[in-house]
């Protein structure tokens, strides 16, 4: 699990898929790692990516990351990256394990929450396991967040 390190200087939040706890019911998460190239790093230093679109998959024991996109490094020219390429995420065989059972048992699928260098200035990924929502879970967790401001805003009216 990820704490968040506020007053750290060296965390910082990369990209976030902020769309993932409305389209879906997170079940657990889990903080992965993830394999670069130095390209890659350089440009997440300066903050070119989105994993809005992307997703995680267990293939042959191990867990990639599929669509995710990282800019291109301009300096970097000879020995640059491929910005679409699978990129491979290191975590614990059990946990591997257990994320494919849940995706081909229970109708699952991986989605990436968060990436973000963690307080030793690692790259580090937030993968949830989650369940899609129907339209009839979104208008309620939509209609549950609205009341939450009205009410809210009716404490900070009457204080």
């Amino acid at each position: 699990m990820a704490k968040k390190h506020k007053s750290d200087p060296n965390y910082k939040v990369i990209a976030e898929n902020r769309r993932a706890r409305f389209d879906y019911a997170i079940e657990s998460d889990l903080e992965c790692g993830i394999a670069l190239h130095g390209s890659e790093v350089k440009s997440l230093r300066k903050g070119g990516s989105n994993i809005a679109d992307s997703y995680a998959a267990v293939e042959n024991g191990e867990l990639w990351l599929v669509n995710s996109y990282i800019a291109p490094y301009e300096q970097a020219k000879t020995w640059g990256h491929e910005e679409r390429r699978r990129r491979k995420l290191l975590a614990n065989k059990r946990e591997i394990a257990r994320f494919w059972n849940d995706t081909q048992r229970k109708g699952m699928t991986l989605v990436p929450l968060v990436m973000y260098f963690n307080h030793k200035g690692f790259v580090k990924i937030k993968i949830g396991l989650a369940k899609g929502k129907n339209v009839a879970d979104k208008r309620a967790t939509e209609a549950k967040r609205d009341w939450g401001r009205q009410k809210q805003r009716l404490l900070r009216d009457n204080s």
